[in-house]
Parts: structure tokens; sequence; C-alpha cells
């Protein structure tokens, strides 16, 4: 009779990542790290807005070969915690519900198809798509169970992100909910030193003001001991 095995069987591996950078160019890069730090700001208040980019997501359990990894995902329902892959079965079975890709020279029309297919059949509600090398936005709404194209994307709004799309002459730009667009790490830092500048001008301008009014004062206390010794009275 053969003695069984009291070894435990072999874990499932689920790879964290393919070897694959996040980008082909600094363009693309420069666009994905915008979305995914924008929209992780736009919900930076809400407990249950997990936003993601260039993470694994696993769909199924026991399957680590059926995965994607969206340039941005956003998942509503789940907390703010740090993750080496999205496992969903580990997620309330709760799937991303909105995905960006951010095109690069490298992508193929058989990858993007598989691509939709995979966001398609595991729930995705919103998939958009930006090709920033040739200016043009697509996107996708789940109705009926099926991911519809939305017929003019130009300042369409998000229905699960209350934010707005926009291209303005061939560059996507994506505008909050408090009516102000995200900007790149480079145009916050900008947008910090003018800040910063006209703080430190006010600044001046109240430290001159106070120096005027302490000298006027100054001269004032000096013509009024000067009336004082002539033994006159201070002019009204």
């Amino acid at each position: 009779m053969p003695i069984p095995s009291l070894r435990a069987p072999n874990p499932i591996i689920y790879p964290d990542c393919d070897g694959e950078p996040i980008a082909e160019n600094t363009l693309q890069f420069e666009y994905i790290v915008t979305i995914k730090e924008g929209l992780a700001s736009e919900f930076r208040d809400e407990d249950d807005g997990f936003v993601a980019g260039d993470l694994f997501w696993y769909p199924e359990e026991g399957h680590p070969e059926i995965r994607r990894a969206p340039d941005t995902l956003v998942v509503f329902g789940r907390p703010k915690e740090h993750r080496l892959s999205y496992r969903q079965w580990e997620e309330g079975g709760i799937a991303p519900q909105v995905t960006f890709e951010v095109l690069s020279p490298g992508n193929r029309g058989g990858e993007l198809i598989r691509k939709f297919e995979f966001y398609e059949r595991y729930g995705v509600e919103e998939y958009y798509i930006y090709d920033p090398d040739y200016g043009t936005l697509e996107g996708w709404v789940r109705a009926n169970g099926k991911l519809q194209q939305i017929a003019d994307m130009n300042g369409w709004v998000s229905p699960r992100l209350g934010v707005k799309l926009e291209l303005v002459n061939g560059e996507l730009r994506l505008i909050g909910r408090d009516g102000k667009p995200f900007l790149s790490y480079a145009e916050l830092a900008e947008q910090r030193d003018r800040a910063e500048k006209a703080m430190e001008e006010e600044r001046r301008a109240r430290e001159q003001a106070q120096q005027r009014a302490e000298q006027e004062r100054q001269r004032a206390d000096r013509l009024e001991a000067q009336l004082r010794a002539l033994g006159q009275d201070r002019p009204a």
C-alpha cells in the first residue's frame, strides 16, 4: 500500500511584476503618473477609493495566468492599503470599476483587443484609452452587461469619478470635481513656487508698510517733542 505524501501542495504563485517597464517613453509615463496621482488626490478624503498604477489585477483565484496591469485602475469599496497585486477574491469580489490606458508606439492592435475583452469580461464599468502621439481619446461605459463606446469623449464626465475628460489641441486634460485641472508634478512644483513667491512678496510689502508706519510715528513723536520744548501746543 503506497504511503501518502505529507508534503503540502505547492502554493500558487501570483507574480507581482512581469519585468516590463511601466512606460516606453517619457511622454507616456508623464501622463500615467498625472492620471494616477490626480485621481489619488481627487479621492484622498474617501476611505474606500483605492487608486493604483501598473498593478497586476487577478480576477480568478487559482489562475495566475489571467491578469492585467492597467496603467491606472480605480476601485470603490476597498480600503487604501498598499498591495503587491489586486487579487479580486481577497477584495470582497469587487472588480476595478474604472481603468485607464495610455498608449505608446509599442502598443499593438491585438493586445488592445485582448485588454478590451478582459475588461469587458471581468466587470469594468468605464474604460478609457488616450494616445498622446496622435492626440486621440476613446472611452467605453458599461450598459446591458457590455462596454459600449462613448460617441463624443471631449468634455465627457465620468459617471463613477465625476471627473471631466477634455482634449485641448490633442492633449488630455482631466478636470476634477472642484473644477481644477489635474497637474503634472512639474506643474504642481511651478504652481507652488509661484504661490511661495507671491507669499514672500506679500510678506515684504507688509514689512515695508509697517516700517513706513513706524517711521511716520517716530517723525510725529520727534515733532511733538520739539514743539513741547518750544512751549507750544501740538498743532491740530
